[in-house]
């Protein structure tokens, strides 16, 4: 029995998953998060270390016995002179030769598409776009937060201050945001937010990103502006995706397999339903599918990829019937 295991480490948490090549869920795990930014290195490589241990303790798989694992990580890729930390920060858990590192943009893609050509969009507390097709694979947005990861939660929530600061010097009108965001930090005066962001302590990205719930509460309850905030962002996403196809150099008639992943994603109507629509639209040449896998999923059918090992169609099937059934908790690993 061939055993793969999957990391998809996220801004907020990380996900462990490892399967047999029969598609069964050995073990699952979920610790916290894995942008090295945010949380330095060491503590990178312990929290990695140690899932990685309690995954493969739960699965009855020994170190040496495991097949192949793919680590992937956010902002992987983008410093060479940090890389080969990363490369080796799950080595104190994983046989020599038997892992692969990347971008966790990669889990997202494998997941949702299965694996097949397209492009999958990742929006969740950063944002990126990435794609493969006949071999090729291209890769938009994912700067980070400061100038890009537009159509990301912390962008939201960074665009929606921007507005909450508009609407209390008068350059916008008031709507519902004003008071949420006065209500969610408890605020005598507005200019009391900047101490509230800057700190000391500062908010963590993370804690920033959780700020988009306001946005989405804003616009429910009507605010406009808010609401148009979610239109910007789907044109943002249009843009990345438009981008990546450009760099794939997919023929103009050919209809390309687009799916979406991350926590944005959850406001279905705000998010989901509109990005849908937009590549509905006949002239883009897209079609549209819901992902398939999630991306701890995708992390796993990529380490089996890897291993030259790729899944059959009806053990993907399986992965998705025992994760299904796990999340409705009727079943654990």
């Amino acid at each position: 029995m061939s055993t793969f295991l999957g990391v998809d480490g996220g801004g907020t948490k990380t996900r462990f998953l490892l399967i047999d090549d029969a598609g069964r869920i050995l073990a699952a795990h979920t610790a916290g998060p894995a942008y090295y930014l945010q949380t330095g290195l060491d503590p990178l490589r312990d929290m990695l270390t140690r899932g990685l241990r309690a995954t493969l303790e739960q699965g009855g798989v020994p170190e040496p016995d495991l097949t192949c694992a793919f680590v992937g990580l956010p902002a992987y890729g983008e410093d060479r002179a940090v890389q080969p930390a990363l490369d080796a920060a799950p080595a104190s858990a994983l046989p020599t030769g038997h892992y692969r590192c990347g971008n966790d943009m990669v889990c997202g893609w494998a997941g949702a598409l299965a694996g097949e050509d397209g492009i999958n969009i990742v929006a969740g507390t950063g944002s990126i776009a990435y794609g493969e097709f006949q071999g090729r694979n291209a890769r938009a947005g994912g700067w980070g937060e400061l100038f890009s990861d537009e159509a990301s939660a912390y962008w939201l929530a960074r665009e929606g201050l921007a507005l909450f600061s508009r609407m209390s010097d008068g350059r916008a009108a008031r709507g519902p945001l004003h008071q949420l965001v006065r209500a969610h930090f408890g605020l005598q005066e507005d200019l009391d937010l900047c101490a509230a962001v800057y700190g000391p302590p500062a908010l963590s990205r993370s804690q920033l990103a959780a700020l988009s719930r306001l946005v989405a509460e804003a616009a429910e309850a009507g605010d406009t502006a808010a609401a148009a905030l979610f239109s910007r962002a789907i044109s943002e996403m249009m843009e990345l995706i438009d981008a990546v196809r450009r760099q794939l150099q997919v023929p103009d008639d050919l209809r390309l397999p687009v799916s979406c992943s991350g926590g944005m994603f959850e406001l279905a109507q705000r998010v989901l339903a509109p990005l849908g629509a937009a590549l509905s639209d006949p002239a883009r040449k897209y079609a549209f599918r819901p992902a398939a896998l999630p991306p701890h999923a995708g992390a796993a059918l990529y380490a089996a990829r890897i291993a030259g090992q790729p899944l059959a169609p009806s053990s993907r099937e399986r992965l998705a019937a025992g994760l299904r059934r796990m999340e409705a908790g009727d079943a654990q690993p």
